[in-house]
């Protein structure tokens, strides 16, 4: 059982960065051909969906291909995203967000920085999460007559 959960958390790590790199290069791509179209007002707003949507999708897709442990290999996989900064694909920053938690310790002007930092790797996380919850398999639902 603990060599398919390892075999299964190293599959969906491989599917995961797979699909994030694809998915956020061509997002990425498009919100360049689109941006003189809008304006850089918009860019900021579309950026931050299209990453929540990014990350919807993969943790969706990580979900899928592991089942039935979608919630813990997504959640693995979410753990490798912690490790560094991936902010030219992704707003993903984990390390800078540490770095916010103790210059705020220090000094508390950073503290608007940090709950906005904060409030954008929530939602970013809960994206993908919530994509992996997606992604489960669904109960029967109780049934009232008998067929």
């Amino acid at each position: 059982m603990a060599r398919r959960r390892l075999f299964l958390a190293l599959r969906g790590i491989l599917i995961g960065w797979c699909t994030l790199l694809l998915i956020a290069y061509l997002l990425e791509r498009t919100l360049r051909w689109t941006a003189p179209s809008f304006g850089d007002v918009w860019l900021a707003t579309a950026r931050l969906t299209l990453d929540c949507f990014a990350l919807a999708a993969t943790g969706w897709i990580v979900g899928r291909w592991s089942q039935p442990h979608s919630l813990f290999v997504s959640l693995v996989w979410a753990a490798t995203l912690a490790f560094r900064d991936f902010n030219p694909l992704l707003p993903i920053d984990v390390p800078w967000l540490l770095h916010l938690a103790i210059d705020t310790w220090r000094d508390d002007r950073y503290l608007d920085s940090l709950v906005t930092t904060a409030a954008g790797q929530a939602l970013l996380f809960g994206c993908l999460i919530a994509g992996a919850m997606l992604a489960r398999p669904r109960a029967d639902s109780p049934r009232i007559f008998w067929k």
